[in-house]
């Protein structure tokens, strides 16, 4: 199985001192490329550069997160178009909105959603999206721009079957991370997954976060990785009552076809 990890925060501090035998690892375990989440000014750079480093291997996103909206300025969106413009850089994100922990005020976190939105337009990128408890806002900004952005990813989907539904109406992509492995809190994911239809379905292990909870053994260290995308990926096919392989096989595709790879 040759599998592609559509975000990973490898930028993370956690990574620093093994970054290498991390993505070795990652190829062990059939995940063969990468795409680095940026979710920052500083966090996007870092994405960008390496991607350069790692071409073929390794791809970024470029983005602000909404917990770090208040630090959005005019150099941040003068920066985020510039990195994006490189083809290392494969869509705009992490962007969106998050009104759980609201460490940005949500009429700024509006205002900077929209802004990257723009820069997805003007540069005809695809979106790699964030939401958490704030659908009813996410979705009707989205409505206004989906059609002018060649695609879009929610990533890392935990939410309802009515907000999923929302999603796919809007042509949207679904990411599945190692939340679906959590008894907790995710055994919803379960049922949902098989709505998802095969071309709108991508995996992710949001790494470093987001260990899956079924992983054996358990790593002390409870740092995800990217290795752990072929856990995932048997998961998501268990459910779907699918082969892993097609699974896997028509997962990647997708995600080839999204960030033109």
């Amino acid at each position: 199985m040759q599998l592609l990890d559509i975000g990973a925060n490898l930028g993370h501090e956690s990574f620093h001192h093994d970054f290498d035998a991390v993505l070795q690892r990652a190829q062990a375990h059939g995940v063969s490329r990468m795409i680095v989440t940026g979710a920052s000014r500083d966090g996007s750079t870092h994405a960008h550069a390496l991607a350069r480093a790692y071409p073929g291997t390794l791809f970024a996103t470029a983005g602000v997160h909404p917990h770090h909206a208040i630090d959005y300025d005019d150099a941040s969106d003068a920066l985020l178009r510039e990195l994006s413009q490189d083809h290392a850089v494969r869509a705009i994100g992490e962007t969106g909105l998050d009104y759980n922990r609201n460490y940005s005020p949500r009429p700024v976190q509006l205002q900077v959603f929209e802004r990257q939105l723009r820069i997805a337009v003007d540069l005809q990128k695809p979106l790699f999206l964030h939401q958490r408890d704030a659908h009813d806002d996410f979705i009707a900004l989205l409505r206004r721009y989906r059609d002018k952005v060649p695609a879009a990813v929610v990533h890392c989907f935990t939410d309802s079957g009515e907000a999923l539904r929302d999603y796919l109406a809007l042509d949207c992509h679904i990411g599945i991370t190692g939340w679906i492995c959590d008894e907790r809190r995710g055994t919803h994911l379960r049922e949902l997954v098989r709505e998802i239809p095969a071309n709108r379905l991508m995996i992710e292990t949001d790494a470093p976060y987001l260990l899956p909870r079924t992983v054996r053994p358990h790593p002390a260290h409870r740092r995800n990785e990217p290795m752990y995308l072929k856990h995932i990926c048997e998961e998501i096919a268990r459910d779907r009552g699918e082969p892993v392989e097609v699974t896997a096989a028509n997962s990647t595709a997708t995600a080839e076809a999204f960030f033109g790879l």
